[in-house]
């Protein structure tokens, strides 16, 4: 070990990256395996206490390894104790079992019998030394002059399957190599548990027909019936030829009692290449020098001379699990014959129990012909039937609650808030049943239009209650509507001919509005890239077009249809010019200075059309404002990687309104999150909350391209570095030496309100990587937050807080003990149970997105939901939700880590 670790500060650091890698110590080397699963690092997957439990695991190691480095042994500073060094490398496999065992308990898989690709591998090298008498030695160069090949057959619970393959007769390249593709004619679905592949390598440089080098047999099934992937070395029987029977003679796998730390190594390097492991850069390459070098000593060492062959399988997204196909359960099954407890995968879990289906329709069946219109609840029933009520629209109901609900239908039809849950207890396979409920629905109390919503869903397939939907849809105002219609779009993925009552619905409310009918344009096109329902979306592009080209003049603004339709044309004309812009400047070599200066060349010269447009155009994200063309002069370009344009238009009324463009970045989550604090800013205002909100406008053109509105204002990265303090900075826009901190009390009220309406918005919404670059502030106080590029729980950074509030901000506030920090902590927790209250609109509008094409939402639309759902806490009444949210703020302002990564941000952003 003293050879590996002559300088205890290498110790030292492999310590500190504990934090992401567990070492793994041992007498004869190290190497890192991962201790995470999938994107997600497992530490943000598990609970507070377990994360407490290792983050104090490797604390303890880092202090260990630095004692290690400030007292080193008298001997060239190696590692003075052993036990010392296995009780740190302990620490560091502690923290790894904790993060494994609590992290993540998602877990994708293939199913075998439901791969339909021939049975494929790769056959690489032969390794070890074959005998070489002196005949067949080349007297020139000394070497062997080696003609072999390897024969591979696959065999099915003993026998063989199929016609034995062979590679080619010389191996090309370096000596025994092959580096050859096979192709079985047998397919995966068609293996069984117990199927393996049997080598045998053959030799016939001698001239002779006794050339058997030797074979191994490999199963293609791990015990917990996983396919096996990735490269395989498996030792070769001399003298003999593979054998497939059951238990095989000359197995591939070596035994665990006569593995070394060469097979160790080759099996942890195996994981590394399959991505079992997470890649460190910095860290893998000093873990592979490592191994190369105990790798060249133990082949200097080593006395035995196995011949090995390295075969590479081939690899899936996810992992493969082993399922027979068409299995037939009445059969005895090999597997259920071992005396040995196996792992047996069930795939009826999560599915309807047939036997209670079958009695709730017995029991509704016989009680149809019997029906009690004045039937009452119990006061316990009562009890249980309010308690379902407040359910949320994720949470499913259970057969006894579904038949409690069904039972007492003709008393609950006075409580609008009961359809939803009654609907979703009609079996609708019944056709008696199911006509019914249609019957009860359209005597029932109407519902509101958020619970309607609910109705648009993808667990509503009835065309009649999603046309009873529709039409309570319909008496929202053109305000309202504007708040939900990007979840109405993606509706129509749901609805089951392309021509449905809601696509006409929304064309027709946008017939008498301009914005409606812009802001539903672009929806659509944005769609228009996705195959799976590009068909319906240009079926509703068409009915729109066609809509407003038969549009009279004097029903909107006194424009007739096709002007009307020809300036939202224009539109999508003015964004592929501003395409076409951005891939010029990308191309100008230099700084973004030499770009602003080709920016403005363009505008000047070539494209001098857009400084006045031949007639005006409506600008994209405000369609009721006239745009007129660029001002060159106050048009730049930001200095990033993609290069976003910001652009200052003139308007027809004489002013200007500044946007950004971007080219390269897919706007579509932005702006969801823009729409969700525009619609929780309305939802506090009803409540006579206002909280100085910037809802900045946010429309996606494309699924790489945007606009965005241009809010002047500075990062608090930028302001503490000027102003040292954010009160600095706003006692130079609002001075009162008789005001609290010397600025105005109107302005520090404003920056508290919007400091609370965000702290809540975004712990709601679960927005991550939050730092002081994306938190910007107006001159009149107002902050507000950019760039959402991870939400719903999903943060790059460890240990992310539960909301943005650095000390800075509390200093703005006059400190924790301050009369206005306690007014920021009173206005977070009224805002946070005013959303509580809508916390049902905000869970359906999600559930209608769960289709859309959003990553942080496509990638697992039901987790995000719930995600979504626990933030709010519906569980706890509301003076426990304020309890609740204030011990929020003091984690977040007392948390330490996040301070760190704050830090390490500001050197990274110094360097860049």
């Amino acid at each position: 070990m003293g050879e590996i670790w002559r300088n205890p500060f290498d110790f030292f650091s492999l310590a500190i990256s504990s934090t992401y890698g567990f070492v793994y110590v041992s007498g004869g080397g190290s190497f890192i395996s991962d201790d995470s699963h999938g994107p997600d690092s497992a530490a943000s997957l598990i609970s507070d206490d377990f994360q407490l439990i290792a983050a104090a695991l490797r604390f303890f190691s880092i202090i260990a390894a630095a004692v290690l480095f400030f007292f080193p042994s008298e001997k060239s500073g190696e590692i003075p104790s052993i036990s010392f060094r296995y009780l740190v490398g302990l620490c560091c496999a502690l923290k790894a079992t904790f993060l494994s065992n609590m992290g993540g308990n998602e877990f994708r898989f293939f199913l075998s019998c439901d791969i339909n690709l021939p049975v494929t591998f790769r056959i690489e090298r032969l390794e070890g030394c074959l005998p070489n008498p002196p005949a067949e030695i080349d007297s020139l160069t000394g070497n062997r002059n080696a003609e072999i090949f390897v024969e591979c057959t696959l065999h099915i619970d003993g026998a063989p399957f199929g016609l034995s393959t062979k590679t080619r007769l010389e191996a090309s390249g370096c000596p025994y190599c092959w580096n050859e593709l096979i192709t079985l004619s047998a397919k995966y679905r068609d293996l069984t548990s117990r199927a393996q592949l049997a080598f045998t390598v053959w030799d016939v440089s001698c001239g002779n027909g006794n050339g058997l080098v030797g074979g191994a047999t490999v199963f293609l099934f791990n015990r917990k019936k996983q396919l096996k992937t990735g490269r395989q070395k498996l030792r070769l029987w001399p003298g003999k030829e593979a054998d497939g029977a059951i238990p095989t003679t000359t197995p591939g796998k070596v035994a665990k009692h006569e593995r070394g730390e060469i097979e160790r190594l080759e099996r942890l390097v195996n994981k590394y290449e399959r991505g079992q492991i997470q890649q460190i850069d910095w860290l893998d390459r000093l873990t592979f020098k490592t191994v190369d070098k105990i790798k060249e000593r133990e082949s200097i060492t080593s006395e035995n001379s196995h011949l090995s062959l390295v075969v590479n399988f081939c690899s899936f997204e996810h992992r493969v699990v082993f399922q027979e196909s068409g299995a037939n359960f009445f059969a005895p099954s090999p597997v259920s014959s071992t005396n040995e407890l196996v792992t047996v995968w069930d795939p009826e879990v999560g599915r309807t129990n047939p036997s209670e289906h079958k009695q709730l329709k017995l029991a509704r069946s016989l009680t149809r012909g019997i029906i009690d219109r004045d039937l009452r609840p119990s006061v316990i029933e009562r009890r249980s039937i309010h308690g379902i009520l407040k359910y949320p629209p994720t949470r499913a109901l259970t057969g006894d609650e579904r038949q409690l609900l069904w039972k007492f239908r003709f008393s609950l039809m006075s409580e609008k808030k009961a359809l939803t849950k009654f609907l979703r207890c009609v079996e609708w396979s019944d056709v008696q049943e199911a006509k019914q409920a249609i019957d009860l629905m359209g005597k029932w109390e109407t519902i509101d239009v958020t619970d309607a919503l609910e109705l648009l869903s993808p667990v509503f397939e009835s065309e009649e209650v999603r046309a009873y939907a529709v039409s309570v849809v319909e008496r929202a105002d053109d305000e309202e509507l504007k708040c939900y219609l990007l979840q109405l779009v993606q509706a129509l993925r749901f609805e089951r001919s392309d021509k449905s009552r809601l696509s006409h619905f929304l064309v027709q409310r946008s017939l008498s509005n301009i914005e409606i009918a812009s802001f539903l344009r672009w929806y659509v096109a944005v769609e228009l890239h996705d195959p799976a329902y590009a068909k319906r979306y240009y079926c509703t592009y068409d009915m729109l077009e066609d809509s407003m080209m038969r549009l009279e003049a004097g029903v909107n603004q006194d424009e007739d249809g096709f002007k009307l339709w020809q300036s939202l044309v224009r539109q999508t004309e003015l964004t592929a010019q501003l395409c076409s812009i951005m891939r010029d400047v990308r191309n100008v070599r230099g700084g973004t200075q030499k770009k602003i200066e080709k920016l403005r060349q363009l505008l000047s010269g070539l494209l001098s059309e857009l400084t006045y447009f031949d007639e005006p155009i409506r600008s994209p994200l405000a369609p009721g404002i006239l745009i007129t063309g660029i001002v060159p002069t106050e048009s730049s370009i930001f200095k990033s990687a993609l290069h976003p344009l910001r652009l200052t238009f003139r308007t027809a009324s004489g002013g200007t309104c500044k946007v950004i463009f971007k080219k390269g970045d897919d706007l579509r989550q932005d702006q969801l999150v823009i729409q969700m604090v525009s619609l929780m800013d309305r939802l506090l205002k009803l409540e006579n909350l206002d909280l100085h909100l910037t809802p900045y406008k946010v429309l996606a053109t494309g699924q790489d391209e945007g606009m965005l509105e241009f809010i002047p204002s500075s990062s608090l990265a930028q302001i503490l570095s000027e102003h040292r303090s954010i009160v600095s900075y706003l006692q130079r826009f609002h001075p009162d030496e008789d005001g609290p901190f010397g600025i105005t009390a109107q302005c520090l009220e404003t920056f508290i309100k919007s400091c609370a309406g965000y702290s809540v918005i975004t712990y709601i919404l679960g927005i991550g990587d939050r730092h002081l670059d994306n938190l910007l502030l107006r001159d009149d106080g107002r902050l507000f937050h950019v760039d959402f590029a991870f939400i719903l729980g999903r943060d790059p950074k460890p240990f992310p807080p539960p909301m943005k509030l650095c000390k800075e901000m509390v200093e703005a506030m006059g400190g924790a003990e301050s009369q206005y920090y306690t007014r920021f902590k009173s206005y977070c927790c009224e805002a946070y149970n005013i959303l509580r209250k809508s916390s049902n609109l905000i869970l359906n509008l999600f559930h209608l997105m769960a289709g859309s094409n959003i990553p942080d939402i496509a990638s697992d639309p039901e987790k995000g939901i719930l995600k979504l759902q626990e933030k709010f806490r519906l569980d706890l009444d509301d003076e426990d939700a304020i309890h609740f949210f204030q011990d929020l703020i003091t984690d977040s302002v007392s948390a330490l880590f996040p301070q760190m990564v704050e830090t390490i941000h500001r050197w990274a952003q110094y360097w860049r």
